[in-house]
C-alpha cells in the first residue's frame, strides 16, 4: 500500500510540474488591489498610476518602423497586472520583421492607414490579412508573425496590446544570422551556399 501511494505522489507531481511551469512563466495573479515595486520611491497618488511616455509620440512621423512600449520596465504601475501596450508606427514601405512573443498573446487594433499581417502555427500553415483601419488581429502567444505597411505613400499606426506585462519580442531574422551560428550550419538550414549566408550577415550590420 505504501509502494501504491508513492506511485500516486510520483504521477501527482509527474502532472502537476507542466502547469507549474506554465503558471511561474506568466504573470502571477495579486492579492493586493495594487503592487508598489520595491525601488519605488516616490508618492502612491494619480501619477503612480498614469503612464505619459506617449504624449508627442505623434507630433513627428519616424522614417523607420518604430515600436513604443508601455511595459513594466517604463510603466511600473503594471506590476501583476498581466498587461502591456505599444504603439507601432510604419512609415511608408516598412514593416516589423517575423518575430515572436513566448509571454503573450498580442491584440493588434490599427488606428491608421493599412497593414498585411501574417502568422505561423505549430503545423507550418500561413495565415494572412490585409486590415483595413478599425480592424483588429491576434497573435497567439509564441507563434511567428509579422506586420507590413506595403503602402508607397502612406503611412500606418497601430495599438498593440498584450496578455503580460513583460511582453518580449524575439525577431528572427536578427536572432538567427547575429548571434554567431556557424556559417556552414545557416548554409545547410536555408539550402544555400556560405557565400549568400555571408551576404545576408553583411546586411545586419551595415
Amino acid at each position: 500500500m505504501a509502494a501504491m501511494t508513492f506511485i500516486q505522489l510520483v504521477m501527482i507531481f509527474a502532472f502537476a510540474l507542466p502547469t507549474f511551469k506554465r503558471a511561474v512563466a506568466s504573470d502571477p495573479d495579486i492579492i493586493s488591489d495594487f503592487i508598489v515595486p520595491p525601488n519605488f520611491n516616490g508618492t502612491i497618488d494619480g501619477s503612480f498610476f498614469t503612464f505619459t511616455g506617449f504624449r508627442g509620440i505623434f507630433d513627428q512621423a519616424p522614417e523607420t518602423f518604430k515600436g513604443s512600449k508601455a511595459s513594466l520596465v517604463e510603466f511600473p504601475a503594471l506590476t501583476g497586472r498581466s498587461v502591456s501596450y505599444a504603439v507601432l508606427q510604419f512609415p511608408p514601405n516598412t514593416l516589423f520583421p517575423p518575430h515572436t512573443r513566448p509571454d503573450a498573446t498580442g491584440l493588434l487594433f490599427l488606428v491608421d492607414g493599412t497593414l498585411e499581417v501574417g502568422l505561423i502555427d505549430t503545423k507550418n500553415n500561413l495565415y494572412t490579412q490585409k486590415l483595413q483601419t478599425g480592424d483588429l488581429f491576434i497573435f497567439p502567444k509564441g507563434l511567428v508573425h509579422y506586420q507590413y505597411n506595403s503602402d508607397p505613400q502612406r503611412p500606418a499606426t497601430a495599438i498593440a496590446a498584450f496578455g503580460s506585462s513583460s511582453a518580449r519580442a524575439v525577431t528572427v531574422p536578427p536572432a538567427i544570422f547575429t548571434m554567431g551560428i556557424d556559417d556552414a550550419i545557416l548554409a545547410k538550414s536555408f539550402k544555400t551556399d556560405v557565400g549568400t549566408i555571408e551576404k545576408i550577415k553583411a546586411g545586419f550590420t551595415n
